[in-house]
């Protein structure tokens, strides 16, 4: 059946994390966030397509709560606001709706996070390059290769898959595993 297929792949891309480097740069990125929080950073986040919900999802879960009441903490996607996204692809192009805004709102200290599957993604590749000169620590959470953004970013978070849903379905288990540490690190260790 292939609904079995489909389970026995994702156990597999699992499976090939435990102990892998994807986990070992996972809690780097972790550690990066929570002292850019700690110092008074955000973190902003964008992606395409499904990315964009993953970077909203992540947005969600920092400033709302994910498993612990608490107080906000800053994360903004840079994919909800037509308003500007239309007027910045209008004015500048398509690939400059993230950098436009990181621009604008990025902080030296602050990370950027960008979600592609593939890696190769114009607008994303443009946001991290400005990222970089505004001095913000840049994530990929990426797929396939890494595409040309896991030449750029300062943490390239790779799922080992060439399958789309398999990539985005655990860049979803990483942000939960990122969010549940975030959460812990910062407020149930200042008590």
């Amino acid at each position: 059946m292939e609904i079995n297929k489909v389970i026995e792949e994702k156990i597999e891309i699992l499976n090939s994390l435990k102990d892998s480097e994807y986990m070992i740069l996972a809690g780097k990125v972790i550690n990066e966030m929570v002292e850019s929080l700690n110092n008074g950073g955000k973190i902003l986040l964008a992606g395409n397509g499904g990315s964009a919900a993953d970077a909203q999802h992540f947005a969600g879960e920092i400033v709302g709560r994910f498993m612990m009441e608490r107080e906000a903490l800053p994360a903004i996607s840079l994919c909800v606001d037509p308003s500007v996204m239309t007027c910045i692809g209008n004015d500048y192009g398509y690939e400059k709706v993230f950098s436009r805004q990181i621009k604008g709102l990025g902080n030296k200290g602050d990370i950027f996070v960008a979600i592609s599957t593939s890696g190769n993604s114009d607008n994303l590749i443009d946001a991290v390059i400005s990222a970089r000169e505004k001095g913000l620590i840049t994530v990929g959470f990426l797929g396939k290769d890494g595409g040309k953004l896991k030449e750029i970013c300062d943490y390239s978070l790779v799922v080992p898959s060439k399958i789309t849903p398999r990539i985005q379905e655990v860049h979803t288990f990483t942000v939960h595993i990122m969010c549940e540490n975030i959460e812990k690190q910062i407020f149930m260790n200042s008590k």
